[in-house]
């Protein structure tokens, strides 16, 4: 493993140890500058001759490569060639990523990642990051330790059982932890070298997969069980002895999401962004409503469908959010209902998941609101709740039919509806239906980008509830302050302050979120409120005055730009 070894001198100018020349340097994604080598570095390093005589400028390299990549026509096309300006060169990869956040952002990630997970053995190119199969039992310390760095300060992983809404994609699933930590970067400014993408590559139950000869991926059935818990046990313990301050982000895992999180979070600093991001996304976008709606954070009436990982996440910290407005007992019960395949929730039917028994109402509660039994499908629901809220994280769409939101809409004047399911072909609905439903009065975010809708001479801005406008602001204030646990609470602050990020242009403009070109600065922000959170609840390692928070995260978050080498 290397040290990517930045220094300043006395003057405060930066520069990086090199232990690589020539042709490995030119090929060595975090030490590459390609054509903007200068003469001085072109002779020190041994590059004369191996590089075109002129020395551009990082920002021409960066002109160069957008107007190739926008040449491409499809977005799985561009998805590759950003993939392979990855694999050449980190720092022109995110200065254009950085330089147009809001164009490529649905291209690194939601929806073209998805298409991108599904196609991985097709247009594989180059192998990043570390995968850990059934195989490596007994040796996974010794696979992570050939990880390309040694200060990694990051990690997500996945077991591909839950891609998206695209559902198990076995090695395929990669493209989620790469995708999500070039997030971490671009937003948070976490540096590339302290960060880790890992599949933990435990086989597939995809039978398109299995019968593919091009797939890439352990062709195993799906491990499971006590094999399977000893295989993650051994890699929790692996990854501390080695990366002992590295934050672990769980994502995309399935049935055990809940499991994973509350047998770890106490033993390494770890959250799931399933649960916890997509919840926070969800309460900003809900809390930002009110302030159209003028219907108080205590009145409100949140009807989920959905009621997986996503779905329970967001019910738990909405409940949380009542309760700080003031909410208790029947009343806080009966503010949120979850629905899923079966319907409503409710304790005569107890689920099988213990996640989901929680949020179970008591069968009195649904009878006295006439859903008995085989009357609580979603419209009946809807219908009997009348909710302000509605949230779908079903991975199912379509779900939000017509006669479901004009039912919502009959009764509420703002309705918020929130169809979250990535990609956009698993949306519940598309907003250019929900605001026509609505007559223009819904209040629209969705999981994934959609363009714009023009609706009696009005246009809608779309804010996307993507979760890139949390976990990186999560992610980087924990590790700032060297956080020991990542609790909700965090989570919370980080729903409070992207709610009042929300601008009231952005409101006026039909938007619960801000734009995707603030997704650097807010993310600064959410960091402090993560900070601050550490700190009061004494979960922070390192302490930071309350004016210095500021100040810390700024100088934690990486900026792409060449510096000069010294040889080593």
């Amino acid at each position: 493993m290397d040290r990517y070894r930045l220094k300043r001198d006395a003057a405060g100018r930066p520069s990086v140890d090199c232990p690589v020349r020539g042709s490995e340097l030119l090929r060595h994604p975090v030490y590459a500058k390609g054509t903007a080598f200068p003469k001085e570095e072109r002779v020190a390093f041994g590059l004369e001759g191996l590089l075109p005589s002129k020395v551009a400028t990082l920002d021409e390299q960066a002109r160069r490569m957008y107007a190739s990549i926008v040449r491409k026509p499809e977005p799985l096309e561009k998805f590759i060639g950003l993939a392979a300006l990855q694999e050449r060169n980190e720092t022109l990869y995110f200065r254009v990523l950085l330089d147009h956040i809001e164009e490529f952002l649905p291209i690194v990630y939601t929806p073209t990642v998805g298409q991108a997970c599904r196609e991985f053995s097709r247009i594989f190119r180059r192998a990043r990051g570390i995968w850990i199969t059934p195989e490596h039992r007994g040796r996974v310390a010794e696979v992570l330790s050939y990880a390309p760095f040694e200060d990694v300060r990051l990690v997500v992983v996945t077991d591909n059982a839950r891609i998206l809404g695209l559902g198990d994609q076995g090695a395929g699933g990669m493209g989620i932890p790469i995708g999500k930590l070039s997030l971490y970067t671009a937003a948070a400014g976490i540096p590339p070298w302290q960060t880790l993408p890992i599949s933990l590559d435990v086989g597939t139950d995809n039978e398109s997969l299995l019968a593919d000869e091009f797939y890439l991926g352990y062709r195993e059935r799906r491990l499971r069980g006590p094999a399977y818990d000893a295989l993650v046990e051994e890699f929790v313990e692996a990854l501390k002895a080695l990366f002992p301050r590295a934050l672990l982000q769980w994502e995309d895992f399935k049935d055990n999401a809940f499991d994973l999180l509350e047998r770890y979070r106490g033993r390494v600093c770890s959250f799931n962004d399933d649960i916890q991001g997509t919840a926070a996304m969800a309460v900003a976008g809900i809390v930002a409503g009110t302030r159209v709606s003028g219907i108080p954070l205590a009145e409100q009436r949140m009807v989920l469908l959905g009621a997986g990982a996503a779905g329970v996440g967001i019910a738990r910290l909405l409940r949380a959010t009542l309760e700080r407005a003031g909410v208790s007992g029947d009343a806080l019960r009966q503010a949120v209902a979850c629905v899923d395949i079966e319907g409503l929730l409710v304790d005569d039917a107890p689920p099988a998941s213990a996640h989901k028994r929680d949020f179970a109402w008591p069968a009195a509660l649904a009878e006295r609101l006439g859903l008995g039994t085989g009357q609580r499908d979603l419209l009946s629901v809807v219908r009997a709740v009348k909710p302000t809220v509605l949230v779908g994280t079903s991975g199912q769409p379509g779900t939000f039919t017509e006669a479901v939101v004009r039912e919502m809409a009959a009764h509420r004047e703002r309705p918020v509806i929130l169809p979250m399911s990535n990609p956009t072909s698993q949306s519940e609905a598309t907003p250019e239906d929900l605001i026509r439903w609505t007559r223009g009065r819904g209040l629209i975010a969705t999981g994934s980008p959609f363009e714009p809708v023009t609706f009696e001479g009005r246009r809608f801005v779309i804010g996307q509830g993507n979760n890139a406008f949390v976990f990186p602001g999560v992610g980087l204030g924990a590790i700032v302050c060297e956080a020991r646990a990542v609790t909700d609470g965090m989570f919370q602050a980080a729903a409070d302050r992207l709610a009042l990020e929300v601008q009231e242009s952005d409101l006026a403009a039909g938007s619960l979120f801000p734009r995707v070109s603030e997704l650097r600065r807010v993310t600064a922000v959410i960091a402090e409120a993560v900070v601050r959170e550490a700190t009061a609840s004494g979960v922070a390692g390192r302490a930071i005055d309350a004016a210095a928070v500021p100040a810390a995260v700024r100088d934690a978050m990486w900026e792409p730009d060449y510096v000069p080498l010294n040889p080593v």
